[in-house]
């Protein structure tokens, strides 16, 4: 900015949605230093100022914002409507074809041209006087375009909808700011709406009713009358479910109806398909261990054999094993077996990535589950289901503790009854990102056939890798003992420092310097960062950012950056998008930077994806990605941040899922007491959820 008093250039930094080069603004905020680009001002809000003198607002109209209406036709209305110019195209745009050569449809022209470009400063004026930050701002406008303050304003909740969890919070302080009682109807219904559905944002498929109200008087205001009214009535409604019987301490479950529906859809079809006997089996052991030696050359260990053998009796059955243990042999061979006996084999995963390594490893094709159950852009629906279901005699699932309820719903639905499904999958893993935990449910409810592989191969034995791997499984010390010959290379260490700061130092130097020169890998490609957060000095966000500096020497360019993307930067797809074909969690490289539109061309695994400015939110910086992210893929060596800051995500499954992410290297940067707090915490396996005790009343009917 040119500040007005005394014409001197400041930086400022903030969320400035809209303003444009030549546009007055008043920023309000606080000075600060930055420790790299000095005395600088962060703005926590503004506001446009309008000109008011006429040469003022002819100067502002002949900026270019109003498209086709040219220096002469601006001159007139000035000279018409003179300081007032401004008020008539905004409040009475009717009254522009009082100006020569000016009709209805040029006037309207002109006032949507001012709509759209002021809708930010509209918006951004309604937020500021309902108390409510100005970087909501730009998803407003994506979510309600130009009438986005008479939306909220008529509708605060439906906000609530179409924003889940932030959402909420905007509809809520609008509502409450324009004098709707705490007890209104409409605002508690919205409340509980809101905790059921945060709830299943963080695993759960269910709320305990009580526990429900109790944070809706607390969290909200409500008074409790007005709390189990509002309840009764979004069950009869149909917004919500409740049911008994499902709480081990007897109160009453609450569902969001989607998730009851897919809850309830999983019990039924599992029940369903293992009403249905397999075919006889005709071959003999000697004849499988023939038919795997012929196709894959291995030999199977006595255990793999025989569980091997077990799994081609069950319509529905679990295969699960940590690391070492042979389930990627067992995969390959029942294969090679269901070939032999000439079944119809699909392959399938939750993620791009494990989709790949499934493939990679079975030597046959493998999909997303999304790309399997054909997803529809038109319906938002999947074209497979029961009606018409997957053409196939045996599917199976990898990485299946990946899998929520919602998800897992729609398969069983697209499973034919007469098909038989195998679920693949380590259940110490960390669970699903959406609710429930369907692959540990079905295990703990007795009724599905589980086979877990538990014998590790001599050769994993050795792996320091998987040993660990095994002892956080157990909740046992890890062990981090340095190798008795310093210059000898090792598959894990463990660099102990407290300062998180000191460690993003140190992990840019072992990515960009020391593992790539001692184990000879490339520090873009071979090496990744994985932590527990997204904030702070060990967190995603700085070590993303000082990683970038670090390893793209093309960063800094003039030309060739986008916001925070430069050419060559390793980067992440965070949500599915079929259309391009690119999903959740894919990793590329920025090939180009268009600097006319400001789009980008990302290069996965040699496909040219391009992004338009709208889209780059769909993209993160890659060279740091946290734990959940890496579910489903390895990488040739990991390097693992763990300090006390993390401490509300510190946790055994996350310590094991992102060991058992390095294949050749895994390096722990950080302190003992936060692998011990880690290591303590076995809480996180426990969501609510209602399916085991399902399945286990559901077989009691049969029987």
């Amino acid at each position: 900015m040119r500040t007005d008093d005394t014409g001197s250039l400041i930086t400022v930094v903030g969320y400035l949605p809209g303003a444009e080069p030549g546009e007055t603004i008043r920023v309000s905020g606080g000075w600060e230093t930055h420790s790299r680009f000095g005395e600088q001002f962060k703005a926590d809000g503004f506001e446009v100022l309008l000109p008011d003198a006429v040469d003022g607002i002819r100067k502002y109209l002949t900026s270019g914002f109003i498209r086709g209406i040219g220096p002469k036709i601006v001159a007139r209305i000035v000279d018409r409507f003179q300081e007032q110019t401004l008020t008539v195209i905004e409040n009475e745009p009717g009254r522009l074809t009082e100006v020569s050569g000016i009709g209805k449809k040029t006037a309207t022209k002109i006032n949507n041209a001012w709509r759209q470009h002021h809708a930010v400063r509209g918006l951004m004026r309604f937020l500021r006087e309902n108390g409510l930050p100005a970087s909501y701002c730009g998803r407003i406008l994506k979510l309600y375009g130009d009438n986005a303050v008479e939306i909220l304003t008529g509708n605060p909740y439906r906000i609530a909808l179409d924003w889940r969890g932030i959402g909420f919070k905007i509809a809520d302080a609008i509502a409450v700011k324009q004098g709707m009682a705490k007890d209104d109807p409409t605002r508690v219904k919205a409340c509980l709406l809101h905790l059921v559905s945060a709830d299943a944002e963080d695993g759960h498929t269910l709320t305990e009713a009580e526990n429900l109200c109790g944070r809706c008087v607390s969290v909200f205001e409500a008074s409790p009358e007005p709390v189990a009214d509002a309840l009764a009535q979004l069950c009869d409604e149909g917004e919500l479910v409740t049911e008994t019987d499902l709480i081990p301490t007897g109160g009453e479950a609450v569902y969001l109806k989607s998730i009851h529906e897919a809850e309830t859809g999983i019990a039924r079809r599992l029940a369903a398909l293992q009403t249905i006997p397999m075919p006889p089996v005709t071959m003999d052991s000697d004849r499988i261990d023939a038919e795997i030696v012929k196709k894959l050359a291995i030999q199977l260990s006595e255990e793999q054999r025989e569980v091997l053998e077990s799994l081609l009796n069950y319509r529905v059955a679990v295969l699960t094993g940590g690391p070492g243990t042979g389930k990627t042999t067992l995969i390959r061979s029942l294969n090679a077996i269901h070939e032999t006996r000439g079944a119809r084999i699909l392959l399938a995963a939750p993620t791009g990535r494990a989709a790949k390594r499934l493939s990679e490893i079975s030597g046959r094709p493998a999909a997303t589950l999304h790309r399997l159950l054909r997803y529809n852009l038109q319906t938002g629906l999947f074209d497979k289901n029961r009606d018409d279901p997957l053409e196939a005699d045996v599917v199976i699932i990898d990485e299946a503790s990946m899998v929520d309820t919602l998800l897992m719903y729609h398969l069983l639905e697209a499973i034919h009854l007469e098909t038989a499904i195998l679920f693949v999958g380590d259940v110490y893993q960390l669970p699903p990102v959406g609710p429930g935990n369907v692959l540990a449910d079905l295990i703990k409810s007795g009724v599905i056939a589980t086979f877990e592989l538990t014998r590790i191969f001599r050769q994993a034995r050795k792996s320091p890798i998987i040993t660990n791997a095994h002892r956080v499984r157990m909740g046992k010390p890890l062990h981090l003992d340095p190798p008795s010959d310093i210059d000898a290379l090792t598959e894990f260490y463990f660099i102990k420092t407290a300062n998180p700061s000191a460690a993003a130092v140190t992990i840019a130097q072992m990515c960009a310097e020391r593992i790539p020169e001692r184990f000879h890998l490339d520090p873009v490609r071979d090496i990744q960062v994985i932590t527990p957060m997204h904030k702070g000095d060990a967190g995603t966000i700085n070590l993303n950012r000082v990683l970038q500096r670090r390893l793209n020497h093309q960063a800094g360019r003039s030309g060739r950056s986008q916001g925070a993307f430069h050419a060559g930067d390793k980067v992440m797809h965070l949500k599915n998008n079929y259309q391009k074909d690119v999903f959740n969690g894919d990793i590329g490289t920025v090939e180009a930077i268009d600097g006319k539109s400001g789009g980008i061309a990302v290069n996965y695994d040699g496909r040219t994806i391009g992004y338009d400015t709208a889209e780059l939110d769909e993209l993160t910086l890659a060279y740091a990605i946290s734990v959940h992210k890496s579910q489903g893929s390895e990488y040739p060596a990991v390097i693992l941040p763990l300090f006390t800051q993390h401490y509300a995500l510190l946790q055994r499954n996350l310590l094991y899922t992102a060991i058992t992410r390095g294949k050749q290297l895994v390096v722990i940067v950080g302190s003992t007491r936060a692998i011990d707090i880690a290591l303590a915490n076995d809480k996180p396996h426990h969501r609510l959820t209602g399916l085991a005790r399902r399945l286990k009343c559901i077989d009691v009917l049969k029987h």
